[in-house]
């Protein structure tokens, strides 16, 4: 028997490889699924199953073309109701893989079809819970995503979720070891560890929710501090349970290289948006007027899901050469299909071509210290509501970045302000954003809030609570 965890960091997502005695298992694959095939070749072995723990809405499975690739069966738990064919298993259901066996655990909460798979060793013995949404590492599913499907509110799922934890997984042993589908980042919890493997013993004594006194508590506690989903997620479910096209086509209607006139004539014709995935480092010094830049190393598939929301908006390309692959398949891993082509040669293409290029002021932290003015000066944090809480530019304005498209407009353009995170990455999302609608009276602080810090401004973790409200 072996288990292979592939982690993918930006979507803080786990899909699992399991193989005995010449039969494979893949739990959650990603979207791209050439890579799972081409292991099991190198193997020797035959997929067997498909498992999927739920329809996923922070990204798009791989199952459809999985099984299409392999005749491997997809395999859901009780009360899911895919639009294709699969197997809906029987809660407490046995799946023989090799030399092992996979048992199905019903766990509803995180939505009403969440399944956790069990799989015992060789000699039957629980070995490892493969536990999808419904328990991560430092915290549990988030209840709130399933409502309009169930018909129920998030205090009632996450009532059931309590049920699942403590019928279903508490009375397992403690020396299993748990395989969650997400760590830390992933917008499908709130409090999840860094680390992406555990046993259930140490989790049921340092996970908070495990450790409620009752269903009341708990349910207050998982349900406390919830932020919105994101808009993305809805649209995600409908792919994961109704079916997509596959990756192979979107690759190849998607690399449809263009030179600036062409990529011009594109915007005018569809309204699609100028994508610039380069880092913040390149794309300050000159960018295609009106493009959005989310750099493709960093959290790039959940920021686009979080901004652009919709997963049919088109999409046009600028990126480092070479990578251009790269960022339709991480677009194509949170469903945005509808990628139409890509700037021929880069952004230098765009610059030699004589062509109108815009640009970010932006400054590094000792300039910022010498000009602000505290009490006058506008700064606009763009970090998270709990970064700004702990520790923030004294006078300072709370904007996260994931509701941008809800305050940009209270901005007053003719005002100078500042703008910065906590290292650059998203402070230089929003300037771009923030660009595009017109409003450009601003300098971007380079390195963020730890540069900040480190060069002596004035900070403080008072909250005014005018100051998140007022634009």
């Amino acid at each position: 028997m072996k288990i292979e965890q592939i982690y993918t960091g930006c979507l803080a997502q786990g899909a699992y490889y399991i193989t005995s005695n010449g039969e494979a298992a893949i739990i959650d694959p990603l979207r791209e699924v050439q890579p799972y095939i081409d292991r099991a070749t190198k193997d020797g072995v035959k997929i067997k199953y498909v498992f999927e723990t739920h329809f996923h809405a922070d990204f798009v499975s791989g199952h459809l073309d999985l099984s299409k690739k392999t005749g491997a069966p997809i395999v859901y738990g009780p009360s899911a109701v895919p639009e294709f064919d699969a197997i809906i298993a029987k809660d407490n259901e046995e799946f023989k893989l090799g030399n092992v066996t996979i048992k199905v655990l019903h766990t509803p909460g995180h939505t009403m079809e969440s399944t956790s798979y069990l799989l015992k060793d060789e000699n039957g013995k629980d070995y490892a819970l493969f536990s999808g949404d419904t328990l991560f590492l430092g915290d549990v599913g988030r209840p709130d995503l399933a409502q309009k499907a169930a018909s129920m509110t998030q205090e009632e799922l996450a009532g059931l979720l309590y049920d699942s934890l403590n019928k279903k997984i508490m009375v397992l042993a403690d020396d299993v070891i748990v395989y969650p589908a997400h760590g830390a980042g992933s917008a499908c919890g709130k409090n999840m560890m860094k680390e992406t493997v555990d046993t259930l013993g140490n989790q049921k004594k340092m996970n908070y929710a495990l450790n409620q006194p009752n269903k009341e508590a708990f349910v207050k506690a998982v349900t406390d501090g919830l932020l919105p989903p994101p808009g993305y997620f809805g649209m995600n479910v409908a792919m994961n349970k109704k079916g997509y096209d596959s990756f192979e086509n979107v690759l190849h209607k998607s690399l449809k290289a263009l030179s600036p006139k062409e990529l011009e004539t594109a915007v005018e014709l569809t309204d699609a948006i100028v994508l610039d995935v380069r880092e913040a480092s390149e794309f300050y010094k000159g960018f295609v007027p009106r493009s959005i830049n989310i750099g493709l190393k960093g959290d790039f598939a959940p920021w686009v899901g979080a901004l652009i929301v919709d997963v049919k908006q088109p999409i046009l390309l600028v990126t480092t050469l070479g990578e251009e692959e790269e960022a339709v398949t991480r677009l194509a891993r949170v469903g945005f299909d509808n990628v139409i082509g890509y700037l021929s040669g880069g952004f230098e293409s765009w610059k030699n071509s004589g062509k109108e290029i815009d640009t970010i002021n932006r400054i590094t932290a000792a300039q910022f210290k010498s000009e602000l003015n505290i009490g006058t000066s506008k700064v606009i944090d763009v970090r998270k509501d709990s970064e700004y809480a702990a520790e923030h530019v004294e006078e300072s304005y709370s904007r996260p970045l994931a509701t941008i498209n809800s305050w940009f407009a209270d901005i007053n353009k003719n005002e100078p302000f500042y703008l910065h995170c906590a290292g650059g990455y998203r402070s230089m999302i929003a300037a771009s954003i923030l660009k595009s609608r017109g409003i450009h009276n601003f300098k971007e602080i380079e390195g963020g809030f730890k540069s900040i810090a480190e060069a002596g401004v004035a900070k403080t973790n008072y909250v005014c609570q005018s100051k998140l409200v007022q634009a």
